[in-house]
């Protein structure tokens, strides 16, 4: 049970889903339930296992749905199944359960449309920084595990635009836009810029790539302050050639912008006169 419960918990982390995982931490006296039980606890309060069942266990789902909607931190709480104590609730199973209670922490989306070789690049990357990356791409055969085998979603049944359309976007969520085809990008873009919310959205391309695809949308109705938005050509300038190059460039402004960093130096702007003995 406690196998199958950890695999759905897995589960949630790659399908994003409110929850929190549940532990029986320690036990004292009677009790329902060993340590080391588990329970996941939806923000729908839907239960998957259990840690004892009754009023203890309504009361730790309570508990949990706070922890979700609220700070996200754990917590470690005491509850006493005998009666005669301050913070007694009518149990009189003669023991005490103390149970940790982990609000799973959604990871940041990253949606790349396109999965040539930056895609790949861009996605590995993003993955090892905590991403939880869909990648978007008509060519069913580039997106497979032996390119993508860190994302979590992968899109060929539908076109970008089509994606998007059904979207419930948050200020945490970024789109990289490095497809095969400028007019690709420009449909993505179409649906993309109404979407206020979205914290960050870059495309790839030359500056005259870039200023045809934003003079098309002008052309076809777009307000140009929307185009003030969006982060393109893409990335921070280093110099990027590679496709692993121009990955680090990308999520380094994708950081740089969903974090509101200054993206500055960090090096010490005085150096020590004299090094002190110790």
């Amino acid at each position: 049970m406690t196998e199958s419960i950890i695999e759905e918990f897995l589960l949630t982390r790659k399908t994003r889903e409110n929850c929190a995982l549940v532990t029986v931490a320690s036990i004292k006296g009677s009790v329902p339930r060993e340590p080391g039980s588990k329970m996941i606890v939806y923000s729908d309060r839907k239960i998957s296992g259990t840690i004892g069942g009754g009023k203890f266990e309504s009361l730790v789902i309570e508990e949990s749905i706070n922890a979700i909607n609220s700070t996200g931190e754990p917590i470690l709480k005491r509850y006493p199944l005998r009666e005669n104590e301050p913070d007694s609730f009518g149990a009189i199973c003669g023991g005490e359960v103390t149970v940790l209670i982990e609000p799973q922490k959604l990871a940041p989306r990253l949606i790349l449309v396109g999965a040539g070789h930056c895609s790949q690049a861009i996605a590995s990357l993003a993955h090892g920084c905590g991403f939880h990356v869909t990648v978007i791409d008509d060519r069913a055969e580039l997106l497979s595990d032996q390119y993508y085998s860190n994302a979590e979603n992968l899109i060929s049944n539908l076109s970008a635009q089509e994606v998007f359309k059904k979207e419930s976007w948050q200020p945490s969520d970024s789109v990289v836009i490095v497809s095969r085809n400028y007019m690709i990008d420009k449909e993505a873009l179409r649906v993309l810029l109404p979407q206020h919310v979205i914290g960050y959205i870059g495309m790839i391309g030359s500056n005259r790539k870039v200023k045809r695809v934003f003079e098309e949308l002008v052309t076809e109705g777009t307000n140009p302050a929307d185009l003030e938005r969006i982060y393109a050509p893409i990335g921070l300038d280093i110099c990027a050639d590679s496709p692993a190059e121009i990955a680090v460039s990308v999520i380094g402004e994708v950081i740089k912008v969903q974090r509101k960093a200054s993206g500055k130096h960090m090096r010490l702007k005085k150096m020590p006169t004299q090094v002190q003995s110790t």
